[in-house]
């Protein structure tokens, strides 16, 4: 977004967005209605607090809320720091404990824009088979869907095409970010690999409790499901904004070949 709408509009928008109405935001954040539309209309000049605590009901994404700052005078709360600065050492060493407490299953550490910034060793077996050029600047979203990454070797393609466009569409409705809606656009012109479709067709004998992921790997299909790991509590922007994706084995024999997989890299 930029900055030169009225911080009235940002918050609207954001209001709208949440599906709230006025009467509701204001219950919400104990503020008057009154005193609300006053500012979203520009009548009224929000303080820097107030601009926090509407912020914080809204629960908008720490990089709008500097955006929203910086509209209505003020200057930017968050830092936004790279994983690699001294300031977020301590928090690139609990990602990197993180990572390698769960080999030999793959584990991915990913920012907003699903770019992966680390990884662990048991990603190798994710990451087999894919096109050098996709791994220069990995990002997962592409590595999994693109005809050159992973999607030839996912036997539930639409399936778990699908979970994914699904998972990234509602992280565009949080977060309203237009990057991700270009890489919406992009991953949704991907041609599906040979003999699969893009429905979400499932192929189970029964009702799974999650959408796995059934990779083939060699002459064998591991079967993972996915958990997403995140900080609880960021005032950078940085760290609000990344994720670990650790996939654990959805079952005895997947486990057993990754910790076999694991045994034969060492």
């Amino acid at each position: 977004m930029g900055y030169q709408r009225a911080v009235g509009e940002y918050l609207r928008e954001w209001r709208q967005r949440r599906r709230m109405s006025q009467l509701e935001l204001s219950l919400e954040a104990e503020v008057s209605s009154r005193h609300l539309s006053f500012v979203e209309t520009g009548r009224a000049q929000p303080s820097r607090d107030m601009l926090l605590h509407l912020s914080e009901t809204l629960a908008i994404p720490l990089r709008e809320r500097n955006a929203i700052l910086l509209a209505g005078g003020f200057a930017p709360v968050y830092g936004e720091r790279a994983l690699d600065d001294p300031a977020l050492a301590a928090a690139r060493a609990a990602v990197d404990v993180v990572l390698k407490a769960s080999e030999p299953f793959p584990a991915l550490a990913i920012d907003r824009l699903w770019n992966i910034v680390a990884s662990n060793a048991g990603a190798a077996a994710l990451l087999a088979d894919v096109d050098p050029a996709l791994l220069e600047k990995p990002n997962a979203l592409r590595i999994a869907l693109h005809p050159d990454g992973v999607s030839p070797r996912i036997e539930n393609y639409g399936e778990w095409r699908a979970h994914l466009l699904a998972r990234l569409r509602q992280q565009i409705v949080s977060s309203a970010d237009p990057e991700l809606e270009a890489l919406l656009e992009e991953l949704s012109a991907y041609k599906a690999p040979p003999g699969a479709t893009r429905n979400a067709i499932g192929a189970h004998a029964a009702p799974a409790i999650v959408v796995p992921l059934r990779l083939r790997h060699g002459d064998r299909t591991l079967t993972f499901m996915s958990t997403m790991t995140v900080f609880g509590t960021p005032v950078d922007v940085t760290l609000s904004e990344l994720a670990i994706e650790t996939f654990f084995p959805a079952d005895s024999e997947t486990a057993n070949a990754l910790r076999g997989l694991a045994a034969q890299a060492r």
